[in-house]
């Protein structure tokens, strides 16, 4: 394991897009593995292939990773003793150990031009071999510094003609590593093809790239998904060749996130089609024009967004599901992930969202309803009794939009009156009550629940009308609709005259 033997772990994510909730899950392991082992977590962009990246990205991640409260303790943003810690300001760094590899034998420059290279793939196209691979045996068929004569390789090179660096992959020899959730994990390396390790502008591939730098910033794990699994052999030869396997971090590649019907890897195509978000946040895609909502903007508390990114894959071993952070931190370990892919379910992320809503006190995430509240014109002005309201229905609220709908009444008469839930069982002797209950109210010394459940309750009994039938008709009144929380309590906090004139609305479009 490299450096003083403090665990430092690293997110390399490219600026390419929005952050998928598998990128975000790769971010919270490494991010709960290292802080339990009290280690460094190191966020390192990958920007090698310029041709992908789009502007934006990169400060798009790293507001994700603010959001979640996973930030990193190294990074282009926050510094560090391993800077720079973007790939294209590292670019000269690259080069002498690709021309290492070459000076070694594990290395050569290939000459090949696009055409020659998509000739390759067409003359060498099997019923078999449907996509023929730059390997072993078609090396020997290209133009490149194992089949050109030195003396042209090196007329070719001062004549700066364009050229790629390939890794020689050896025939025929089994590359093993252990993976901390898979155990043994063994590859034979004629079937790994000779990947650029350095392109024609002189940028690394991912394959070089990650290698140095995990070497030169002393990573001790390197954790990410298992699509990466096969690109793992040319990993492990290039720690073999330039640094040694001794040095080389210990690997744990991640489960899948899986469609919510098992069938391979979630996507954002399943979220557009299902109805649910897959990236943290809203993520703007300048070049296509298209807003993908976010977890953080369909309503998610962070804390509620990263508990159950915990539970995709992982588990103590114990019937707990709700943790905080630092519980998360306490109890997390790789030996506790799975191997196999999680299934997505969005009612479930929805149910840690409501525990968390309900967990939190609404001081937490009021500021966030004040904006929706001022989005929608609804003036809530009194703090105090902001917060009162919230906290009582905050119960009923599964997402943040919720508490518009739970709670704008309290702040604004109802502008729709659900009339035809009242009117089937409506009559002249319930007309009659309600109209007498607004002289009691207008007269009521106490303007307090109990009071006012009592009242109402005396008055229904000398009516002989059941209270249980008169509740919804008053709950409509108030509201607008079969939902909210204690009708009295309701009245109390919107007051004498509020309650008043709602009935007196309500009992007008009755009679209409």
């Amino acid at each position: 394991m490299p450096g003083d033997n403090k665990v430092r772990v690293r997110f390399a994510p490219s600026p390419t897009g929005g952050l998928h909730l598998g990128g975000v899950r790769t971010v919270l392991f490494n991010y709960l593995f290292t802080k339990h082992n009290g280690g460094d977590f190191i966020l390192r962009i990958e920007d090698t292939d310029q041709t992908r990246f789009v502007p934006g990205a990169e400060e798009y991640i790293f507001d994700c990773l603010k959001w979640c409260g996973l930030e990193p303790d190294e990074s282009p943003l926050h510094g560090g003793p391993y800077a720079p810690y973007r790939q294209s300001e590292r670019k000269p760094i690259y080069k002498q150990y690709a021309e290492q590899l070459i000076k070694d034998g594990y290395a050569y420059y290939a000459f090949d031009t696009a055409e020659e290279l998509d000739e390759m793939r067409s003359k060498f196209k099997t019923a078999e071999n449907t996509s023929p691979q730059y390997n072993y045996v078609l090396r020997e068929k290209m133009r490149n510094s194992l089949t050109l004569g030195d003396d042209e390789v090196t007329r070719l090179l001062s004549e700066e003609a364009p050229y790629v660096i390939r890794i020689k992959m050896p025939l025929d020899e089994t590359i093993t590593f252990t993976d901390m959730i898979r155990g043994e994990v063994s590859f034979n390396s004629s079937q790994v093809d000779d990947k650029v390790l350095l392109k024609a502008d002189g940028m690394p591939t991912y394959h070089l790239a990650v290698v140095v730098d995990d070497y030169l910033m002393k990573i001790t794990h390197a954790f990410r998904g298992e699509e990466w699994l096969p690109s793992a052999p040319v990993h492990v030869i290039l720690w073999k060749y330039l640094f040694g396997l001794e040095n080389m971090p210990q690997w744990a590649h991640l489960p899948l996130i899986l469609k919510p019907d098992g069938n391979g890897k979630l996507s954002k195509r399943d979220g557009d089609r299902l109805g649910f978000p897959v990236f943290a946040m809203n993520w703007m895609d300048a070049k296509m024009n298209e807003l993908t909502e976010g977890f953080r903007e369909r309503g998610f508390l962070p804390e509620a967004f990263v508990n159950m990114l915990a539970m995709l894959g992982w588990n103590d071993g114990t019937s707990q599901e709700i943790f905080t952070l630092d519980e998360l931190i306490s109890k997390f370990s790789m030996d506790r992930v799975h191997k196999g892919g999680a299934k997505f379910d969005f009612e479930k992320a929805k149910w840690y969202n409501h525990e968390w809503i309900k967990k939190l006190p609404v001081s937490n995430y009021k500021a966030q309803i004040k904006k929706l509240f001022d989005e929608k014109n609804i003036v809530a002005s009194d703090d105090k009794k902001f917060e009162t309201v919230l906290e009582l229905v905050k119960e009923r609220c599964t997402l943040l939009p919720d508490f518009v709908q739970q709670a704008s009444f309290f702040f604004q008469s109802p502008v729709d009156i659900d009339i035809n839930a009242i009117k089937p069982k409506w009559d002249e002797k319930k007309n009659l009550f309600f109209t007498e209950l607004i002289r009691a109210f207008e007269l009521a010394t106490l303007w307090e629940h109990d009071e006012l459940e009592k009242e109402f309750k005396e008055m229904a009994a000398a009516h002989q009308i059941k209270p249980g039938e008169l509740m919804l008709p008053l709950r409509i009144m108030l509201v607008g609709g079969k939902f909210g929380p204690g009708v009295f309590d309701i009245a109390t906090i919107i007051g004498r005259e509020d309650t008043v004139k709602r009935i007196q609305h309500t009992l007008s479009l009755l009679q209409s």
